[in-house]
């Protein structure tokens, strides 16, 4: 007969066979979760890259008016030197100076900035940004060549440098002689668009002081360069705010069946593009991507296409902000164009335009000689179009 008070047979009723009270306390302490605070490192990430945001945006603005008071001076003497006088030479002179500096961006604020000083005309600015545009894709192909030097397979990691070039070019051609015959017969001359008060108020207060020290300190040519340089820096900086974009990024890796879907992956395109405000970073982080067999490259034209449009951006911002209205409509024509164009493709004839661009693709890289022989026309082309009278 079991001699247990009622009360002990209670407690035994409630505790685990083998287990005393004392060694539950003790387990109880050890599995109970602790709440998880936001660490330290992450949040002074997050404010370096705000940081460099603010820094890249003055620096910004501080570069384009700088380009704007060193073009006035100088920019004529560039502009005669070179003798940039058609619409043809204006396409070949930002067209060469994208592979120059590797990115078509800060030329196309070089293009806002002589239109401002008057040393370009309405339709020679809006050929250098279009020649601009077209330059940047070559720097898909340079960052292909990199990774085929590498050790990656040749077709893949220069194929898409090829396929970026063609579909830009079989975009923005077309879209050149739309947005000429915008911008000779007045569509958009009602449109008018300025800087906001706010931001009027910044540049007056911050940044006309700081040029204005300059351009008593500093010759022309100088500012001008200065202006280069500090565009140059202020992409840098921005780059550095942004996140980072590359093939190992998990957001890449979650795309999916979204590439089998064109206007997906033309989003796709738009919005990296508006994000990184470079379409020669959103573009070459194809190269890997395929490279990688992570994106085949018959997906990629629509984000490429895409991609050419959200490029116009920064653009449109340094143009309100030196250029005025003027320069506005100008970008925006441009911009307009190229959407217009790439919309009638992707919804009315994609199939054909993606047979064409991919049989022209793999004729250039069947071999040596032919890739060669693409790539001595794409130096030449820009060439002849400066020379030509």
């Amino acid at each position: 007969m079991n001699s247990m008070t009622p009360e002990r047979w209670a407690q035994s009723e409630t505790e685990p066979v083998g287990t005393s009270p004392v060694l539950s306390t003790e387990v109880s302490k050890v599995t109970t979760p602790q709440p998880v605070e936001p660490t330290r490192p992450a949040l002074m990430i997050w404010v370096r890259k705000f940081a460099y945001l603010l820094l890249g945006l003055t620096v910004f603005i501080l570069a384009l008016q700088l380009l704007k008071q060193g073009a006035g001076v100088y920019g004529g003497s560039i502009v005669q030197f070179l003798n940039i006088s058609s619409f043809t030479n204006a396409l070949g002179f930002g067209w060469l100076l994208a592979y120059l500096f590797l990115s078509g961006s800060p030329v196309a604020a070089v293009a806002v900035s002589f239109f401002a000083s008057g040393t370009l005309s309405d339709l020679q600015t809006f050929a250098m940004i279009t020649g601009s545009r077209l330059g940047a894709s070559f720097i898909v192909l340079f960052v292909g060549f990199i990774y085929y030097l590498r050790g990656h397979q040749r077709t893949a990691s220069i194929a898409t440098g090829v396929l970026a070039l063609l579909t830009t070019a079989a975009i923005y051609l077309p879209a050149l002689l739309l947005g000429y015959y915008a911008l000779t017969s007045g569509m958009l001359g009602g449109f008018q668009m300025q800087a906001t008060t706010p931001l009027a108020s910044v540049i007056d207060m911050l940044i006309v002081p700081i040029v204005d020290s300059a351009a008593r300190l500093l010759p022309g040519w100088a500012l001008f360069f200065c202006g280069i340089g500090s565009l140059l820096l202020a992409f840098s900086l921005l780059d550095r705010a942004l996140p980072e974009m590359n093939a190992e990024n998990s957001a890449f890796r979650r795309i999916g069946r979204l590439i089998y879907r064109p206007a997906a992956m033309f989003v796709l395109g738009a919005a990296v593009t508006g994000v990184t405000l470079s379409v020669s970073v959103s573009l070459a982080v194809l190269v890997p991507l395929s490279a990688k067999g992570f994106v085949r490259r018959e997906n990629i034209l629509p984000y490429i296409m895409g991609a050419n449009i959200t490029t116009f951006i920064d653009t449109l911002i340094a143009a309100l902000i030196v250029g005025g209205p003027a320069a506005f409509t100008i970008v925006l024509v441009e911009m307009l164009s190229v959407t217009l164009l790439s919309l009638l493709v992707l919804f009315l004839g994609y199939r054909p335009f993606e047979r064409a661009i991919l049989r022209l693709q793999a004729l250039i890289t069947r071999n040596n000689r032919t890739l060669a022989l693409f790539l001595g026309i794409m130096l030449i082309i820009p060439i002849i179009l400066l020379l030509v009278n």
